[in-house]
């Protein structure tokens, strides 16, 4: 399958843009901590779907990246907590989150 043709790639990058916007509302103490982990999550989703597009044998990647969709949730619920974030906004992007995740699901169960 093709990079170009990956619907999933195209939801990272909606969950991606959404996300910029949410991080830039993040308090100034938590830009180089929190946000960061979040902006280096999100790299890290986009660089392993590309990855596992390319690769021949894709369970162990898949498996990578469903723990980094994980990670991603643990991450925005721990804003969401420290009240960084609404309710609404957290409603949003585990929206966005779930989405993929259910998409990396379908493949992984593909494989």
């Amino acid at each position: 399958m093709s990079v170009r043709k990956l619907k999933i790639l195209a939801k990272l990058e909606e969950l991606d843009a959404y996300s910029h916007q949410v991080l830039i509302q993040f308090p100034k103490y938590e830009k180089h901590v929190l946000a960061a982990e979040i902006r280096s999550t999100l790299a890290q989703l986009i660089k392993l779907t590309v990855r596992t597009a390319k690769k021949y044998y894709k369970k162990t990647t898949l498996q990578d990246l469903d723990v980094e969709v994980e990670y991603l949730r643990n991450l925005v619920r721990k804003a969401h907590r420290l009240g960084h974030i609404n309710d609404h906004r957290y409603k949003v992007w585990s929206t966005h989150i779930n989405e993929v995740g259910r998409m990396i699901g379908g493949w992984l169960a593909k494989t």
